[in-house]
């Protein structure tokens, strides 16, 4: 069951982001060309100054899904009602101390911005921070269907808001240029589509709407508020490690280079969100194993999705190092690149980040909150030091490297750590000795890969269709070679074999071939 619902949600995720995707290289394109890239840049720096904001939110969304869990699989309603009124509450008052916190940063705008001709900055800021609040009042019925592994109608409603929200965007961009408008749009398109999946969560759980008649234990209350806290600290730490580059990148360079950066930024967190798709679904399955198995079985089935972790990671950033500069060269221009360093390090922090996503899984859904809650302060004071020493002589390359060596001074290996010794009772050296093995094997891939499509010109859409199928072709033989004998790869053989086996061709095709060799071996035996 557990397998199912996750690969329905997967299935329903990819299938959203490959719309998504298609409509944002459009949306972007329009945007560029219509209000060009200062207006990118202030579209990417209000974003994550409100990013900030909403650090508290991201506390409570997780600690309602840990929280859930057990009464969910216990069906115990009484506790899941109380558990919702208090989300309901804080989230009510984390709406309101954005809207409050954001009013008060107005008067301090032009510090973060080193110079613009862009107008009405006030009224554009009140625009997002509109759009970042608002949704807050409803969003908590979204976790509900997280836990239930539901979160397919998340996405699928998701994905027609998107959907509409995008062609309205673009065409307001291509026939009239207003960005008031184009925020405007967005912002009550986000707030409808809110509203919609907390009716289709009443609709499907009606007991939600029931008055409450029984109150949280203290033992509950103390575990949620002592997580929250735990999170709330991480989350500032991970706002100033993943986002304050924009604001540096504003105040130290300019509001352009930010727009510049934006292109790499969405090209990468494309390929995250795509990964996410598959991650974040196997996450809430993953909840329900921690709670039931044994440290052995937990593990075993860590051991796979680090494998695909590492897999699907390294392959999108051999591909993203080795293809995004002749993409954007074919795409918006020559004159929207940023420098290989800059490409090179990005890159690189995407692959730290995303190797730990299995790790972070686990910590998450075993409620290791509290152990590591200073973690990411140190982390961003670090990241901070280094970004602003490097960038007065590495300019934006200087940055991000600050993001890197920070990650590896503190949760490269202090989270492992945690979930070695607390979850699995295992030696964290076959943590790090996987890790060293899996990455020399990534490097070799890039390197090949990267001698192969130099073959074909890079200069056309169809030359680079093409060296996108070399390498990606390349890289999984490659890892076929290396892996095809292990116990991990035999589980996700298996995995999309019994996926294969669902469709309807490729069943009657296989029923087909077992008949036929089974009529040759009755012939031969004859």
């Amino acid at each position: 069951m557990r397998i199912k619902s996750s690969l329905l949600n997967i299935s329903a995720g990819l299938g959203n982001q490959i719309i998504i995707t298609a409509l944002s290289f459009i949306s972007r394109t329009v945007f560029i060309h219509s209000l060009g890239v200062e207006y990118l840049g202030i579209n990417g720096l209000f974003t994550s100054i409100l990013s900030m904001l909403t650090l508290a939110e991201a506390g409570i969304g997780s600690s309602i899904i840990y929280n859930l869990y057990k009464p969910v699989a216990d069906n115990d309603r009484p506790k899941i009602l109380a558990l919702m009124q208090l989300y309901k509450k804080a989230y009510q008052i984390i709406a309101g101390v954005v809207l409050l916190l954001g009013l008060g940063l107005m008067p301090f705008l032009h510090l973060f911005i080193k110079e613009t001709n862009v107008e009405n900055i006030s009224f554009i800021y009140v625009l997002f921070l509109i759009n970042t609040a608002a949704p807050y009042l409803f969003v908590y019925k979204n976790s509900f269907l997280n836990v239930n592994q539901k979160n397919y109608i998340v996405t699928i409603v998701f994905s027609i808001s998107a959907i509409i929200s995008t062609c309205m965007k673009i065409a307001i961009l291509y026939f009239t240029e207003n960005y008031i408008l184009y925020l405007i749009v967005e912002s009550i398109l986000s707030i409808i589509t809110s509203i919609i999946v907390a009716y289709i969560v009443d609709k499907m759980y009606p007991f939600l709407k029931e008055k409450i008649k029984s109150k949280l234990d203290y033992e509950t209350k103390a575990s949620f508020i002592k997580n929250m806290k735990a999170i709330v600290l991480q989350n500032v730490g991970n706002y100033f490690i993943f986002g304050v580059d924009s604001i540096l990148i504003s105040s130290f360079i300019s509001i352009a280079a930010v727009g510049l950066y934006s292109n790499y930024k969405m090209l990468i967190d494309i390929c995250r969100t795509f990964l996410n798709q598959v991650f974040s679904n196997m996450y809430h399955s993953l909840g329900n194993l921690v709670a039931k198995e044994s440290a052995e079985a937990i593990y075993r089935i860590f051991k796979v999705t680090y494998l695909l972790n590492f897999w699907l990671y390294s392959l999108l950033s051999i591909m993203l190092y080795l293809l995004v500069e002749p993409f954007i060269d074919i795409w918006i221009g020559s004159e929207y690149k940023m420098t290989n360093t800059v490409l090179l390090v990005l890159v690189i922090a995407f692959y730290e980040r995303g190797m730990r996503n299995s790790l972070s899984a686990v910590k998450t859904t075993a409620g290791i909150f509290h152990e590591d809650r200073f973690s990411p302060l140190f982390q961003a004071v670090i990241n901070l030091g280094i970004s602003l020493v490097f960038v007065k002589f590495w300019g934006i390359a200087g940055i991000f490297a600050g993001s890197v060596l920070s990650a590896l001074a503190i949760p490269f290996w202090y989270t492992p750590m945690l979930v070695y010794k607390k979850v699995f009772n295992q030696p964290i050296r076959r943590y790090y000795s996987s890790y060293v093995y899996y990455t020399c094997i990534g490097v070799i891939s890039c390197l090949i890969a990267s001698r192969a499509i130099i073959i074909v010109p890079s200069n056309t859409i169809i030359g680079l269709i093409i060296q996108s199928f070399i390498c990606f072709v390349l890289v999984n033989i490659i890892y076929i070679v290396f892996f095809h004998r292990t116990a991990e790869f035999k589980y996700l053989y298996g995995v999309v074999l019994a996926l294969l086996h669902k469709l309807p061709h490729f069943t009657s095709v296989y029923h087909k071939t077992i008949k036929r060799k089974r009529h040759m071996e009755v012939g031969g035996t004859k």
